[in-house]
């Protein structure tokens, strides 16, 4: 990791373990059966520790997608073509995505970077331009990212997060665009879970098994190029990933230094944030997973995590879309640690 920047394997502040007690002595006192509400109570727990107070609050919440493309379309992994993600973009400008609609469902502020898509998609409102290449070179010809361009996806993450910040945001989430991001993302899951690429690969935007059986291979051959890149998460990184994805896991790091917890989203995400914690394995207490992802490797990563997700779905969109379904469930933790009164509030015995 020694052509990386200090930032990104310095260990932030953990969660306080006198707060976290303390929360599991209020969840005890409230006006319910002891263990009641769940994975609610789990959560508050976990809210409070992160920030450090009995009364947790998760808003102003903040949505990050990340847009740019993948030179390895061009081996036909894909069900769509590349052109498709600016027109997402384009979309996403224009508020007519399922992450525009999600995020005014859950209450957030959606912000869109352009990271690298092929195609400048010009000035459109809303869309933040930090590019940082037309898209990355194709991994089974070589790596997709320079060590500088992989520095500076890094950089792009930690610069929504510095944004969200000066907004006070308390929750952060990241959401992509990239077609042919389940490529990378499958094999930065292979490289770094010593996997078969058959054990993680899917459909991604809708391919039929024998489009599957072929990505598979594009793979094996990106793996056996590239070597034992898995030793180091992010060469890992550099070899196989996106800008998309670089920019996720700079975010989730940069944001656990900023005492800003983060949901993850589904496959493509938690592969970034499998990069980050590899990287920096403190991240990991500031990562709450969204959803599990109808993607089939994505349960492997939950597993690599060690966490348990929010919902159960059987959404695989991207997008930020699963993460930000998942924001009215920690909102619901955080006012029921903070809003319940306790047995003794009440007058209870």
């Amino acid at each position: 990791m020694n052509d990386f920047p200090a930032w990104v394997s310095k260990p932030p502040a953990g969660p306080e373990p006198a707060v976290r007690q303390a929360a599991e002595r209020r969840q005890q006192e409230l006006t319910k059966p002891p263990g009641s509400l769940g994975h609610l109570e789990a959560i508050a727990v976990r809210l409070a520790a992160l920030q450090g107070t009995q009364a947790p609050r998760v808003d102003p919440v903040r949505v990050v997608v990340f847009a740019a493309d993948h030179g390895v379309t061009s081996e036909g992994i894909s069900a769509f073509p590349a052109e498709v993600t600016l027109a997402m973009v384009q979309n996403f400008a224009a508020g007519g995505a399922a992450i525009n609609a999600l995020a005014r469902a859950a209450g957030a502020e959606l912000e869109v970077v352009d990271a690298g898509v092929i195609q400048d998609p010009g000035r459109l409102g809303g869309v933040i331009p930090q590019r940082v290449g037309p898209g990355t070179a194709n991994f089974v010809e070589g790596p997709a990212m320079s060590t500088d361009q992989c520095v500076a996806a890094l950089d792009v993450g930690r610069a929504a997060v510095d944004r969200a910040r000066s907004a006070g945001t308390r929750l952060f989430v990241a959401g992509e665009m990239g077609i042919g991001n389940t490529t990378p993302a499958t094999a930065l899951a292979s490289a770094l879970l010593r996997l078969d690429p058959v054990e993680l690969a899917g459909p991604g935007t809708g391919l039929d098994e024998a489009g599957v059986s072929h990505k598979v291979k594009v793979i094996r051959r990106a793996l056996a190029l590239h070597g034992d890149a898995g030793a180091d998460p992010l060469e890992t990184l550099r070899c196989l990933g996106g800008f998309e994805i670089a920019a996720m896991a700079g975010a989730y790091i940069a944001a656990a230094h900023d005492g800003i917890p983060a949901v993850v989203d589904g496959f493509i995400a938690t592969a970034a944030a499998l990069v980050a914690v590899r990287a920096n394995p403190a991240v990991a207490d500031w990562l709450f997973l969204g959803h599990v992802s109808a993607e089939p490797g994505h349960r492997r990563l939950v597993a690599a995590l060690d966490d348990t997700p929010l919902l159960d779905l059987g959404l695989r969109l991207g997008e930020g879309s699963g993460a930000a379904t998942a924001v009215p469930l920690l909102r619901s933790a955080a006012a029921i640690h903070r809003e319940m009164a306790t047995f003794a509030e009440a007058g209870l015995t």
